[in-house]
């Protein structure tokens, strides 16, 4: 259908971007994976999975093969939804996953909000054959803020709750992380702490 966008990059968020592609904006759910990969780009060229549904019509955007490769092995086991997909992306690398999957790890795999045991099983079991046939690219960690930025908290709060967090649920775990954490660290790495934090 929407293979990819190739345009200017209007808004940037950790669950989201707008990009303007010949004068129509396109909304785009990402993962925190492409997030941190993208910088601040200002042309930006993203892999695209449209999710057709009767009430909406929702575009998923990957920065690099491997990811939408994963994803759409992801989103094939049934009981794994598009948001779960990218609930997944999120909280581990494309490495990460795949390891967990080829090593049979069913904890680290059922560690994602959303996940149970069974579903954690089926994930491992269908993809076992299926992944690791191509190699991963670099994954780059941007540079950390100050974790006492507000900013970084409140930007933080809004991609939780964004992917289904209540906000006091989504605060307590961010205020964990923050609490264990000493010196910087990045926005991406806060929302990933936090979607594991129990």
């Amino acid at each position: 259908m929407i293979a990819y966008l190739s345009g200017r990059l209007v808004f940037k968020d950790p669950t989201y971007v707008i990009i303007d592609v010949g004068g129509m904006g396109y909304q785009v759910k990402i993962s925190l994976q492409t997030y941190a990969k993208i910088k601040d780009e200002e042309q930006i060229r993203l892999l695209t999975f449209l999710h057709i549904k009767e009430d909406a019509h929702t575009l998923y955007g990957f920065k690099e093969e491997v990811e939408k490769r994963l994803f759409l092995l992801l989103i094939s086991i049934n009981g794994v939804g598009p948001n779960t997909g990218l609930m997944i992306l999120s909280s581990m690398s494309s490495e990460e996953i795949e390891h967990a999957i080829l090593s049979g790890d069913v904890g680290t795999i059922q560690a994602v909000k959303g996940i149970g045991a069974k579903t954690a099983q089926r994930i491992i079991l269908e993809l076992k054959d299926k992944v690791g046939k191509s190699s991963s690219g670099d994954l780059t960690t941007p540079l950390g803020f100050l974790k006492s930025s507000n900013k970084i908290r409140e930007e933080a709060l809004q991609a939780l709750i964004t992917l289904g967090f209540p906000k006091a649920v989504a605060e307590k775990n961010i205020a964990q992380v923050l609490k264990k954490t000493t010196g910087e660290i990045s926005l991406e790495d806060l929302i990933k702490a936090s979607l594991k934090t129990p």
